[in-house]
């Protein structure tokens, strides 16, 4: 077989694998050789020892990866599927012991019952007068007053334009047994005292005095009669109102007699407004009212204090 010859001369044996030459040593600025023969390029095309120049080895491609069926020991046991994780127990009620899954539903269903009612109770106040109503007004009416009452004045094309100030003065025994009459105390000013200013002012101070004198006022008539049993409880209710706010106030001895009037004052027009409205307070006084027992806070319990002062008073 002939050879060939490269540049240099320097046979290979085979055809066209001639090594490339070196290039020429580079002489650096400061006159001294460099010893460095070859560049980093050149340098990296040099196939390794041992084989021929040209006939470097090209990597093939990768070997197919075996069958999942001829997998060894060690792959098929890795390959396996994990065993399920243990499961906890149900949360919720389920997760109960059985006496506390009885009290949770007990509890639950008062819940519901409770809260079943409140919203039967709130809808038959504020329908329209019907045959429950009718039977059963009371029981509603005592549901929903005052804590859930339903007041629809601000809707109204109409809504109130007066300020109504319920106020009582009282006749009390000193010691030295006179009897005087207290000067007349605005209550309604004392509920607004207590609410301005509070951020989360009490429900009593805003509704109880104003409701009990609606209530009065709309189960009596022109004479002050009152109109069956209704307008009886509304009058022991509102004088049991007024001997709480008495206990606030120290007269000089015990309450005998009480009186009640309302001083109610219409509210200034706009001053856009042309309508002439009169804004002296007009007052609606009660006649007197003798303290009993059932009167004073404790009710009947307090039976001892109201008959020493009938006794003082004769």
């Amino acid at each position: 077989m002939d050879s060939y010859e490269d540049e240099e001369g320097k046979g290979t044996g085979f055809p066209g694998a001639g090594t490339p030459p070196l290039p020429p040593a580079r002489q650096p600025e400061d006159g001294r050789p460099d010893d460095r023969r070859e560049s980093w390029p050149i340098a990296r095309l040099r196939p390794p020892p041992g084989i021929p120049a040209g006939h470097a080895e090209v990597p093939g491609p990768a070997a197919p990866a075996e069958p999942p069926g001829q997998q060894g020991p060690a792959d098929s046991a890795s390959a396996a599927p994990a065993p399920p994780e243990p499961t906890a127990s149900g949360g919720g009620m389920a997760g109960l012991s059985l006496p506390y899954q009885v009290a949770a539903a007990v509890s639950l269903a008062l819940i519901a019952a409770v809260a079943c009612t409140h919203l039967a109770m709130v809808f038959l106040h504020v329908a329209p007068s019907n045959t429950v109503t009718k039977q059963h007004g009371e029981v509603v009416d005592l549901w929903v007053y005052p804590e859930f009452e339903q007041n629809w004045k601000l809707f109204a094309p109409n809504p109130l334009q007066q300020n109504i100030a319920v106020q009582v003065r009282a006749q009390y025994t000193t010691d030295d047994g006179s009897r005087r009459t207290s000067d007349w105390i605005d209550l309604s000013a004392e509920d607004g005292a207590a609410i301005r200013g509070n951020p989360l002012p009490s429900h009593l101070h805003q509704n109880q005095l104003r409701r009990a004198w609606d209530f009065y006022v709309g189960s009596h008539d022109t004479g002050d009669s009152p109109s069956g049993l209704r307008g009886r409880l509304s009058e022991t209710y509102i004088r049991r109102i007024v001997m709480l706010r008495l206990e606030r106030h120290d007269l000089g001895g015990p309450v005998e007699r009480i009186q009640l009037r309302a001083s109610t004052t219409s509210i200034e027009a706009p001053r856009w407004s042309d309508e002439k409205i009169d804004t002296r307070p007009v007052h609606r006084e009660l006649p007197w009212w003798t303290v009993t027992a059932a009167d004073l806070p404790g009710g009947a319990q307090n039976k001892d204090r109201a008959t020493g002062r009938t006794e003082a008073a004769r």
